[in-house]
């Protein structure tokens, strides 16, 4: 009795020290996690940024190999121009009718719209400089290069990501020849020779479908010559050279992001992660595209 009496702890007494080190161990676990899901989270963080600059500086180094690739002459071989013009009758003419038929939505929608109110307004001679601005500098490059981007773009990553996770890739450098110059160089050209023809085609059927329903709703009656004459006179000197150049640098660099998202594709990639990667990474070249000649002109 006494030696069980004496194992008894009477209220009141001290803790039992087996819970106080255990109360201390979680106190000192607490703080720790705390620590580490911090790092873990910053190490996601340096990943994600690591990895979309690792693809920023290729893609720079892409875009200067296909320039300096595209002026050799014996880099122009059967098998690269035979891509080269597959890949212009696919950007072309496949995408003929969804550029005219999206010309045509903007002229309803903006071109007609912005006639009117400017007329309305009593501003019927800033309509060419603002549908020069507005239509052909800002919203036709972007339209442009979003249409290249859905219908070819993803086209290219998944037809060079199939490739790259198939092995046929490492096959083609194991027989001694060069992707870059087989797939990359001709395709992104072919963007680049597509994204001028649609930016202008695009242009061309938004103002002529802008005229068309400013003049059956009587709010212009100048013949279309005369309209086209106006936007003409509205350009400067630096639009002939900087309308232009946006269209070819936005097929260009829609070309080159969407092959090198395929390129670089990993064994773990399949379509459901690398057509949401080479839509967002297209969006975002599209947009910075715009930005930089919207500050730089």
């Amino acid at each position: 009795m006494s030696e069980t009496n004496t194992n008894q702890r009477e209220p009141g007494s001290d803790r039992d020290p087996i819970l106080e080190a255990e109360n201390h161990q979680q106190a000192q676990r607490a703080p720790l996690s705390l620590k580490v899901r911090i790092l873990r989270r910053l190490a996601w963080l340096g990943r994600l940024t690591r990895h979309q600059l690792w693809f920023f500086l290729i893609m720079m180094g892409a875009c200067w190999g296909v320039i300096f690739e595209s002026f050799r002459a014996h880099s122009w071989r059967r098998t690269v121009r035979y891509e080269f013009g597959v890949t212009l009758n696919s950007v072309i003419g496949g995408g003929l009718i969804a550029t005219l038929f999206a010309g045509t939505l903007t002229g309803v929608a903006a071109v007609s719209q912005t006639i009117y109110w400017l007329g309305f307004a009593g501003l019927a001679k800033m309509t060419g400089s603002i549908l020069v601005n507005v239509v052909v500098r800002e919203i036709a490059p972007i339209l442009v290069g979003i249409l290249l981007l859905g219908r070819n773009g993803m086209l290219s990553v998944t037809e060079l990501g199939l490739l790259t996770t198939g092995g046929q890739i490492r096959s083609f450098q194991a027989q001694g020849l060069d992707p870059f110059l087989l797939l990359v160089m001709p395709r992104t050209l072919a963007f680049t020779v597509g994204g001028f023809t649609l930016g202008i085609l695009f242009s061309f059927a938004a103002l002529l479908t802008g005229y068309i329903i400013s003049r059956i709703s009587g709010v212009i009656t100048n013949p279309v010559w005369t309209f086209f004459y106006d936007v003409v006179t509205a350009m400067s000197g630096a639009d002939y050279i900087i309308i232009p150049l946006k269209f070819i640098v936005v097929g260009f660099v829609v070309g080159v992001g969407g092959c090198l998202t395929g390129l670089t594709a990993t064994n773990e990639d399949n379509l459901r992660t690398l057509l949401p990667r080479g839509f967002s990474r297209g969006m975002l070249i599209v947009m910075a595209v715009s930005v930089l000649f919207s500050l730089d002109f």
